[in-house]
């Protein structure tokens, strides 16, 4: 097979001359792209957070404006090389199906995480109880959301996960009730220990006055008369209250003489004929 050296070389050449602008641009349009996408999404976020608009919404449009923009560029780049964005959607509509059943998993907890930003059960900042994790939520995002426990651990949970599970959100109220649950002992008078631990909301910083505090005489127990203060506080105080009404509470009883007693068994022993 004979081949012109010569010819083959020129063709080359024109292949170059008319293919590397394209490609040069299509480089160049690709980097531009991303950093106006990035560009975009952060604007829009700044955007939202000073009309203060809810953050977990504000990163996801932030993120479906960055991506949008990518999707348009890469699409005009695929036009510069003569293909059809129609035939385009057609192989990634394919694609798509297969990968769908590849990745079940996957997309299940992208919509989870479409239906936790579409209802709100909870938003970022705030305490929650789910999926055997109890934390701060920190992120939200579509297939994954982020929380950071008490002792300053990073837990990641899979949407699908939380969003199938009850979710129990402490945060959610303004204000929260304190229950600090105590004994007293059988010998000690009703009226005066409901007296001590009424005096208990007064000592507490913290406690609200509406709803109105309450001493709620629990049950009879095996060894003590079980006893409830119940008191109202700012969520963001709770712990602090919780504390300090746990403190009030002891202290109140030792100043009225009732003790706390501890559990304990009477053995009576009868002598045999």
């Amino acid at each position: 097979m004979n081949v012109n050296v010569s010819e083959a070389t020129q063709k080359m050449v024109e292949l170059l001359f008319v293919w590397a602008p394209k490609v040069i641009a299509v480089l160049v349009a690709l980097f531009v792209g991303w950093l106006i996408a990035a560009w975009a999404g952060r604007k829009l976020r700044d955007s939202l957070d000073k009309r203060h608009f809810d953050p977990t919404l504000g990163r996801f449009f932030a993120n479906i404006l960055k991506w949008l923009i990518l999707v348009a560029v890469v699409l005009g780049c695929l036009g510069v090389f003569g293909i059809q964005t129609s035939t385009f959607a057609v192989v990634i509509g394919s694609a798509g199906l297969a990968v769908g059943l590849a990745f079940q998993g996957t997309l299940s907890n992208f919509a989870a995480g479409v239906m936790l930003l579409v209802f709100r059960p909870f938003k970022i900042g705030d305490y929650v109880k789910v999926a055997g994790t109890a934390g701060t939520c920190e992120e939200i995002e579509l297939f994954t959301s982020t929380f950071r426990t008490p002792d300053n651990r990073k837990i990641v949970v899979p949407n699908t996960q939380i969003f199938g599970a009850i979710i129990e959100n402490v945060s959610a109220y303004e204000t929260r009730r304190v229950d600090i649950a105590v004994g007293a002992d059988y010998s000690a008078n009703l009226d005066e220990t409901r007296r001590a631990l009424e005096s208990v909301a007064s000592k507490v910083k913290g406690v609200l006055s509406d709803p109105a505090p309450q001493v709620f005489l629990n049950n009879l127990g095996d060894s003590s008369i079980n006893w409830q203060v119940r008191i109202w506080c700012k969520s963001a105080d709770y712990w602090d209250v919780w504390q300090a009404a746990t403190k009030a509470t002891k202290e109140a009883l030792d100043g009225a003489n009732i003790g706390i007693p501890f559990p304990q068994m009477d053995v009576h022993l009868d002598r045999a004929n």
